[in-house]
């Protein structure tokens, strides 16, 4: 798979110079570009983005020095390499504690230029890696788990990434669209550059263009999240919080492949992968006015389902294990074993908030339990199962009023609703908990006048 070539900046006032260097580079597979003053380098890095900064300290107008005090003022983003016929000791301390990686002197040798260049892209790449690894500590690698589910989920993943397109990936809140947004750029071609996200619906609307594209403000500038992204993916969880001016910028500039912050006035190349996430119907905000029909096809050329937890809940054994890992390495939490008992109730539960949920809740368990084990009835008092039967539990002589038959019933009805929450209102598996048939169990719900949806729930498990 082809990998995006890195770009150099080479700042120096003699032309033969600059050429002799960009050809150098450009041998080795750099994509290089030239500047004869800091004037020049300032107007192509407000154009572009760069990997690697290779600047002359000797230059008529500013200088290499003052130049890279003014870009260490405003944050380097990118390795500095310091050049210099002239050079002198104080001049090389200077250049470093202006935060210059290193400092070579003319004339110029193609292996220590060559050298230095390698190892200042690969610190800095070091140092970005370090940074997202600490950032990302809390997070799961990737869709974990050997349901059929989830490995078609993977599969789908693994294929899209050898291509660049755009991918929409539509699930309930909590089913884990940022690990599968992760999993699929670390398998594309972009693994190497940034992974950058944007949470939509967590920035006000007003700020949502800035945060996407930046902005230019007095000389000084700054990056939004597509730049951030150059040469990676961009993913945008929840799009449809984005407002119609954003979204219309957001297409613009991803088709142009370049964008012009908030008071700028210069065009900025973009190389940026846009993988988006939702749990609404976009087709559905599209006929209601709320979502750009031009940016809805554009996404959905690659659309991928992500499932909810119930739909893989074979998997829960080893997520859990998963997120125990997790928490130890990051948190220190000692290990519990979760008996099988309670890992029945775990997968018979219908987890609302999905994987998230679950994260939650082992977490809160790895922190509350006392011993080195984890009970049913500890599971079921974490999720609240337990208070389903609490009033009948803590019923009081006031509470045994009326007949017989009428007090079964109550305790019928409880009984009943607590399995049928357990099982996701899943007919045969509580039929099969509670040791009825289900034809049986189904009369006995109509009976007890439970819910519409165990009646709905029954019928298309009574058609299996």
């Amino acid at each position: 798979m082809e990998t995006r070539r890195l770009s150099i900046l080479v700042i120096d006032d003699e032309p033969d110079i600059r050429s002799t260097v960009a050809d150098i580079l450009e041998d080795e597979g750099y994509q290089v570009t030239q500047a004869g003053s800091a004037a020049e380098a300032e107007a192509c890095l407000r154009d572009a983005a760069f990997d690697l900064l290779l600047l002359d300290i000797w230059m008529p107008g500013e200088d290499g020095l003052h130049f890279l005090q003014r870009l260490a003022e405003t944050g380097l983003e990118q390795p500095v390499v310091m050049m210099s016929g002239h050079g002198t000791i104080e001049t090389a301390v200077q250049a470093t504690k202006l935060g210059a990686y290193d400092f070579i002197e003319k004339p110029l040798s193609l292996d220590k230029t060559l050298l230095s260049v390698g190892h200042a892209l690969e610190a800095f790449r070091l140092q970005r890696d370090n940074r997202q690894l600490r950032e990302q500590s809390g997070l799961v690698e990737r869709p974990s788990g050997q349901s059929s589910a989830v490995r078609q989920l993977r599969e789908q993943l693994e294929r899209v990434a050898a291509v660049d397109s755009w991918v929409l990936l539509s699930g309930e809140p909590g089913s884990g669209k940022e690990v599968a947004a992760r999993y699929l750029h670390r398998q594309s071609r972009r693994a190497e550059g940034p992974f950058i996200d944007l949470r939509a619906g967590a920035i006000a609307q007003p700020n949502v263009t800035v945060e996407l594209f930046g902005s230019e403000q007095d000389g000084r500038i700054q990056r939004g999240r597509l730049e951030q992204a150059h040469g990676g993916t961009l993913f945008i969880d929840e799009i449809a919080d984005m407002d119609l001016e954003s979204q219309a910028r957001l297409i613009s500039a991803l088709q142009e492949r370049r964008i012009l912050r908030v008071g700028g006035t210069h065009p900025v190349a973009l190389d940026v992968r846009v993988i988006a996430g939702t749990a609404r119907d976009l087709q559905k905000a599209v006929a209601e006015g709320r979502f750009r029909q031009d940016l809805f096809y554009r996404l959905h050329a690659l659309p991928l389902q992500v499932p909810t937890l119930a739909q893989r809940s074979a998997d829960i054994p080893e997520l859990v294990e998963e997120f125990m890992n997790l928490h130890r390495r990051r948190d220190g939490l000692s290990r519990r074993q979760f008996l099988p008992e309670a890992m029945e109730v775990l997968r018979h539960y219908p987890w609302p908030g999905n994987v998230r949920e679950l994260q939650n809740l082992v977490e809160r368990l790895m922190i509350l339990s006392e011993g080195p084990e984890v009970s049913a009835e500890e599971v079921e008092g974490a999720l609240g199962l337990d208070q389903r039967l609490a009033p009948l539990s803590n019923a009081s002589g006031d509470d045994f009023g009326g007949t017989l038959k009428r007090a079964r019933e109550r305790f019928e009805r409880a009984f009943l609703e607590y399995h049928l929450a357990r099982n996701d209102w899943n007919i045969a598996r509580t039929a099969e908990v509670a040791g009825l048939e289900r034809t049986h169990l189904y009369r006995k719900l109509k009976n007890l006048g439970i819910g519409l949806r165990g009646e709905r729930r029954g019928d298309e498990d009574l058609e299996d």
